[in-house]
């Protein structure tokens, strides 16, 4: 029998400053050369057992552990966290702060030259880590330089230069592009079956992991392993939907036409999938017969944002990063902007802003040029929403946080207050109006920027990765609270996103943007069956198109714009309650 990498047994932790224990009576044991993929609900406990894992509990984090885990069969007690980092390499989500050299080669050098490896062997070992993850050719670069893909290969190469045992990786797609994402998922899956490491991933995104094979699905909830057991297994046991994990798109829409999804039709990837496909092809012929008519109009009104010819370029001898960007949005519409990392996403949305000044070309609102306008001007007009809500937070409490721009602004006491108790009754925030920031909740503190905002009364509303990191609980009750203000408020709204199950599921149109240049503005149905636009952008072709195909349905992109127009329509009729959680 193969021996276990590690073992957890009757395994518990409490951290010092919590009450009750964060991990409870874990049993697991994962033998050498496993590949688990660990799921779970935020605040579920995934990021402390790899903690644990890792040494950083209780050596970092101090806390009070019972039970056993045992590393290589030995009590992990026994072991400082050098001699952890020996066994087992942890690949941060956020690899920025994983980096300390000045240069990929320095950043893979650095566990060597803590371990004083003589030069000629560190440069033959850093040259062979960076072979392993194909980053051979940028041992120069600067890793502030790289690409989002290119940054975990390095983070990872660093990691592999000690030939450690297992793998342990935290959310490695959460900040990637689609296709960014998928390659790492197939770098993972390589290095798993070429050296035979152990390999631990947690990761929300489920489909996008299962694109390769897992060994087993550990799913974690309130501190407990609730189940743990092949791909197939989980998939068709219910018990991932109950923990509020997003299943594969197209195992919903399998479901959703009444193709039972057992563990015997191998509904892991499209490729097992084993299923009588005449149920899909039924249900999508009833879907097109109800179908309405007009939907590709375009609306007659005039735009609210219009953007037309946007150049851009950060120094005089540099390439533009935009180029004659062109497309309007509409009053009480959500476009999705997207398109792989460093494409000028973040650089359109600072120049709607006003943080960058165009070279050349016109924003305009509502018809009225913003050219001269300062940037409290456009606020009032135009909100941004960063990812990281703690970015955006001044004051140490919630009502002086959401009176701020008012403040600034001289409006009066008594108005003030009238706004801000109104902006923070629609965010679901009017009862802690006088609670300290620090009591809220991630979530909440979203919801917070957002009526910090609201207060200007601004018609447009930038938001940059609104959903990153977040359960499917969370996002979906923060996208149902941005969908109420779109349709109550009439605010329009642009997502810099690279989720592309939001893109589908919350977008009108999605603006896809490559080098610079706008090379799509199309409903999402249409841009994510488009190979060319898929492949120029580096998005990914929905699994939803995929399983049409695979039924032999006539016409697959139809069946992506009609599942998504009855997803849309059910989500209306009843929509998912938000339990307060936000």
């Amino acid at each position: 029998m193969i021996p276990p990498a590690f073992e957890f047994i009757d395994f518990s932790f409490r951290y010092k400053a919590q009450k009750s224990p964060t991990l409870s009576n874990i049993t697991l044991t994962v033998r050498r050369g496993e590949k688990i993929l660990i799921l779970g609900p935020s605040g579920s406990g995934k990021s402390t057992l790899l903690h644990c894992l890792n040494g950083l509990i209780p050596q970092v984090f101090k806390g009070e552990m019972t039970g056993q885990l045992l590393l290589g069969g030995e009590d992990i007690r026994g072991f400082d966290i050098f001699a952890i980092s020996k066994k087992a390499g942890t690949v941060l989500q956020d690899t920025d702060g994983q980096f300390v050299g000045l240069s990929a080669a320095e950043d893979i050098a650095f566990a060597l030259e803590n371990d004083l490896v003589p030069a000629p062997a560190m440069r033959e070992r850093v040259a062979a880590a960076a072979a392993l993850v194909d980053m051979a050719d940028y041992l120069p670069a600067n890793p502030q330089d790289l690409s989002g893909g290119q940054k975990q290969r390095v983070s990872l190469a660093g990691v592999l230069v000690d030939d450690v045992e297992i793998l342990l990786f935290d959310e490695p797609l959460a900040n990637l592009d689609p296709a960014a994402g998928q390659s790492v998922i197939e770098l993972i899956d390589e290095l798993h079956r070429t050296t035979g490491k152990t390999v631990i991933i947690i990761e929300h995104r489920l489909e996008d992991v299962l694109r390769r094979t897992v060994d087993r699905i550990a799913l974690m909830e309130n501190g407990r392993i609730t189940a743990c057991a092949g791909a197939a297994e989980m998939l068709s046991s219910g018990v991932l939907q109950k923990a509020g994990i997003r299943e594969p798109l197209y195992v919903s829409a399998l479901r959703r036409a009444g193709i039972a999804v057992e563990a015997r039709t191998q509904p892991q990837s499209l490729e097992t999938l084993r299923v009588d496909f005449a149920p899909l092809a039924a249900w999508d012929a009833a879907l097109a017969k109800t179908e309405t008519a007009g939907q590709a109009g375009s609306p007659d009104t005039a735009p609210l944002l219009s953007i037309e010819n946007l150049r851009f370029r950060y120094t005089e001898n540099g390439g533009e990063t935009l180029k004659g960007v062109s497309f309007c949005v509409q009053q009480g519409e959500c476009v999705s902007l997207v398109g792989r990392n460093g494409s000028g996403k973040s650089t359109l949305a600072k120049c709607i802003c006003g943080f960058l000044k165009p070279d050349d070309g016109t924003i305009s609102c509502r018809g009225r040029s913003l050219a001269g306008l300062s940037i409290m001007e456009r606020a009032a007009m135009i909100g941004y929403v960063m990812q990281n809500p703690n970015q955006m937070i001044s004051f140490p409490l919630i009502f002086d946080e959401a009176a701020f721009g008012l403040r600034a602004r001289k409006i009066g006491e008594e108005e003030t207050r009238r706004r801000v108790h109104e902006a923070l009754d629609l965010c679901g925030l009017y009862r802690f109006r006088n609670w300290p920031v620090s009591t809220l909740s991630y979530g909440q503190k979203k919801r917070l920027t957002i009526a910090s905002i609201l207060v200007l009364r601004p018609s447009f509303l930038i938001l940059d990765e609104p959903t990153a990191g977040q359960d499917l609980r969370h996002y979906t009750e923060f996208m149902e609270f941005l969908d109420k203000l779109k349709h109550e408020l009439g605010i329009s709204f642009l997502l810099i996103t690279h989720d592309m199950h939001l893109m589908l599921e919350y977008g009108d149109r999605a603006a896809v943007l490559s080098d610079g240049s706008l090379i799509a503005c199309a409903p999402p149905s249409e841009v994510l069956t488009n190979d060319a636009v898929i492949e120029e952008a580096r998005l990914k072709r929905t699994s939803l198109y995929d399983v049409a195909a695979a039924a032999g349905l006539p016409d697959p992109r139809a069946f992506v714009r009609r599942y998504i127009a009855f997803e849309k329509d059910a989500r209306r009729k009843s929509p998912p309650s938000s339990g307060g959680a936000l």
